[in-house]
């Protein structure tokens, strides 16, 4: 059974070099959008292409942040994701990367729409529509799995000596 715990953390090792490389590619390309448009002149042009350099700037975060993700949980911690306390820690550390990313894309595809196309708008609402439900949804799942945490106090002190791992 070891080999297998190795094989699983060489594989989430590969997966997080991956979204890491995928989030620098993503940061090149973005700083290079944006470098291109600043010295295309100071426009509205210029503006909606910064912001455009922003949403993929955002993506590469995302990328970054699930690459940190896997390495601390997989890999290093190699904890366990069913107690209740890890869950929400782990769930929680990715809604807050994809909801912060996702409202950036609202944002960027709400000017791009005012600018470009207003016919997009509700297209670009729905994306920020989206991004308050999951929010919602996020807070009612934190507050139903501390209930679960209370009854289950060791899986806290679990959760922290995996912690200690980090420092």
């Amino acid at each position: 059974m070891k080999i297998f715990t190795v094989i699983f953390s060489a594989v989430h090792s590969l997966m997080a070099l991956l979204f890491a490389l995928a989030s620098l590619m993503l940061i090149v390309i973005s700083a290079r959008m944006g470098w291109d448009a600043f010295n295309a002149g100071m426009d509205g042009n210029t503006a909606l292409a910064i912001i455009e350099a922003m949403g993929l700037l955002a993506a590469g975060v995302v990328a970054l942040q699930i690459a940190e993700t896997i390495i601390e949980e997989e890999v290093v911690r190699d904890s366990d994701i069913s107690a209740p306390t890890r869950v929400r820690r782990f769930l929680s550390r990715f809604f807050v990367v994809v909801v912060v990313a996702l409202a950036l894309e609202g944002l960027v595809a709400t000017f791009k729409a005012l600018h470009e196309d207003p016919t997009q708008l509700p297209y670009a609402a729905s994306i920020l529509v989206a991004v308050a439900f999951l929010l919602a949804a996020w807070g009612v799942f934190v507050h139903l799995n501390r209930s679960a945490e209370e009854l289950e106090p060791e899986a806290m002190e679990d959760a922290k000596q995996e912690d200690a791992k980090l420092k």
